[in-house]
């Protein structure tokens, strides 16, 4: 796999980075730099190279083809990069920093042409191309036509083949080209392979989340790699459902009991043996913890209640299982964390795994992440990936990522 310490001089190259400028945003304010300043060893590296670095990367959705031409202009207006420049000048102070709005042809050639040794250009949201995201060979052709070099560091889209993550890459490689990861990818790639090889052991995944069926492939691919499976969050209470339990007015997939009753079968998933239930997530008035353990004769969850955050002998049990482990991978909150009376699990859960310091232990982005990150943990992990799609894809598919596989 190369990576850009294999690249050298760069001095004349023009070089197409794909980064993940995804931030968060509050009108035009952003609400979290992270996914600027996790790029900032890559591109600091180039520009100490000599390239011309030219950034691409995509800001939030626009809905091609499901809605009327006045509601992408009003999506493409809540999603303009042009937002993001500002931060990315502050952050590379020092170093000539410009932006252009076009997104293709000729326009943009001229903005890439005038760059020179060392300076930057930070083009507009690649999603106001509507081949982006169908990997449109025109725009792939369009845009590598532009480039020497090509450095992949965006894993949040590693796990989407499109036109800015594989169509150039994939285009400049067959010409030739050097094709690179950035040291976030590289990253990613050596930490994450760690709960894919799952070469370490004991091996004790968390997960939680809403559905059992958006997490189906890497509970399967987990379940094959894990010692144990700690199942939290939402999609517990299908599985208690499957399991003889009631569960008041809980989320439930109806159409994955038989899914879960297999996998409870397997003998490696745990799940929460108490739960914290109230009669309203807004405004509970009554909150209580009742026992869910599947292997009691007690009913579960009553009527008029939902199931809200584990209880405190699923916090004992889970942190008695993640002090055993060797290496942890977590992925979904155990609770609703972003209401103080059911975060509990979910701090737990973070301070057992950090307590480990025996074990690699690695979240997956997303909520877990966020949750880590706003309890004062995230810097306690092994590993925080800043993909949560990504890294869970990753897992699925034995390391595999079209983002990945195409730097070969």
């Amino acid at each position: 796999m190369h990576t850009i310490d294999e690249l050298h001089d760069l001095s004349g190259k023009k070089v197409m980075v794909r980064v993940d400028f995804n931030v968060p945003l509050n009108g035009k304010e952003i609400r979290d730099d992270n996914r600027i300043v996790s790029a900032l060893p890559t591109i600091k590296e180039l520009i100490k190279k000599h390239g011309r670095i030219v950034l691409f990367s995509h800001l939030g959705k626009i809905k091609w083809g499901k809605v009327d031409d006045a509601e992408i202009e009003k999506q493409k207006a809540k999603n303009n990069m042009e937002f993001v420049f500002p931060r990315l000048k502050e952050l590379l102070n020092g170093t000539n920093v410009f932006f252009t709005n076009a997104t293709r042809g000729e326009e943009l050639t001229k903005a890439i042409n005038a760059l020179k040794d060392g300076e930057v250009l930070l083009v507009q949201n690649t999603r106001y191309e509507k081949g982006e995201e169908k990997n449109n060979p025109e725009l792939s052709k369009d845009w590598a036509s532009n480039f020497d070099v090509f450095v992949m560091d965006a894993f949040g889209s590693a796990h989407r083949a499109h036109a800015s993550t594989f169509g150039v890459p994939e285009i400049l490689k067959a010409e030739g080209k050097e094709v690179a990861l950035g040291y976030l990818m590289e990253k990613e790639v050596k930490n994450l392979g760690a709960c894919v090889k799952a070469t370490t052991h004991p091996y004790v995944a968390i997960l939680g989340g809403f559905k059992v069926s958006d997490k189906i492939k890497v509970i399967d691919s987990l379940l094959k790699k894990c010692d144990k499976i700690l199942i939290g969050g939402a999609m517990a209470y299908t599985f208690f459902k499957a399991l003889g339990k009631n569960i008041g007015t809980s989320p439930c997939e109806d159409d994955q009991l038989e899914y879960a009753r297999n996998c409870y079968a397997s003998g490696k998933v745990i799940l929460p043996v108490d739960s914290v239930v109230a009669d309203s997530f807004d405004n509970p008035v009554n909150i209580q913890t009742v026992v869910t353990d599947v292997n009691s004769n007690t009913a579960g969850i009553p009527d008029g209640f939902e199931g809200f955050d584990v209880g405190p002998n699923t916090i004992k049990l889970y942190t008695e299982e993640i002090k055993k482990a060797k290496l942890i991978f977590w992925n979904g909150p155990v609770g609703v964390f972003e209401k103080e009376q059911f975060q509990a699990g979910t701090i737990a859960i973070c301070k057992a795994i950090t307590d480990n310091k025996n074990a690699f232990s690695v979240i997956g982005g997303g909520d877990s992440a966020a949750a880590a990150k706003e309890f004062g943990y995230a810097d306690k992990f092994s590993h925080v990936s800043t993909g949560g799609g990504a890294s869970l894809e990753m897992i699925e598919n034995d390391g595999h990522l079209p983002g990945i596989d195409v730097i070969g």
